[in-house]
């Protein structure tokens, strides 16, 4: 229950950062958040702790938590090197991949399948999580595990706001069909492929999500 507490507070945080609700400078105060939530400050400052291990927030000397945000140049050099990672995973999944592993590899898809049908955008990406995480640990690397999924905590309030963008919940479930079918026969250069395409924020995509930051720039007097 406590943890649930956590999730719900750094996600209520995280979506106020993102959305520039919290501007890049503005102090965090325990005591503010903890009084505008209606919880005491030990959540709080769990929450804060773990925006901060993904870089959304740092401390600073008599003045707390602040919110600090990579520009978008800084963002997509991100989601280059996610998707080579997200690539060497899927290449190396297809190759060692174990019954175990096939077996959490369709659940995750299948709970994925249920939440883009339902539209929920929320449930999605939690589930989207699951997903991306059976492909690390079926690529059998602790070490490549380790790092998608210090990248992926790092990404991970842009990938959310990336499911905003029209229709890119239903095309991302969609791509992962192509991933699953590309893992589990063992096609582990197609596995590649499919991943870095999904991951990279090229072209279209790229400029939507520089869109939906811009917008954020711009927050009621």
């Amino acid at each position: 229950m406590a943890e649930n507490i956590v999730q719900r507070l750094r996600d209520e945080i995280e979506n106020g950062i993102v959305t520039n609700q919290f501007a890049p400078g503005d102090r965090l105060d325990e005591m503010q958040l903890a009084k505008h939530f209606g919880v005491s400050r030990t959540p709080i400052r769990e929450a804060l702790m773990q925006l901060g291990a993904i870089g959304l927030i740092e401390m600073r000397p008599r003045r707390g938590a602040v919110v600090v945000e990579p520009g978008p140049h800084r963002i997509y050099e991100m989601f280059e090197v996610m998707a080579e990672l997200e690539g060497m995973a899927g290449s190396l999944a297809a190759r060692r991949h174990t019954d175990t592993d096939r077996t959490e590899l369709l659940a995750a898809h299948g709970r994925c399948e249920q939440s883009a049908k339902a539209d929920d955008a929320d449930t999605y990406y939690y589930d989207n999580e699951l997903f991306h995480q059976a492909i690390y640990t079926a690529s059998h690397s602790s070490f490549l595990i380790e790092q998608c999924t210090a990248l992926h905590r790092r990404l991970r309030p842009y990938r959310r706001l990336q499911l905003r963008v029209r229709n890119r919940m239903k095309t991302s479930f969609s791509e992962h069909g192509g991933i699953v079918e590309a893992i589990l026969s063992g096609e582990a250069e197609l596995a590649r492929a499919l991943l870095r395409q999904h991951i990279a924020v090229q072209g279209d995509r790229f400029s939507d999500l520089v869109a939906t930051l811009a917008q954020r720039e711009v927050r009621p007097g």
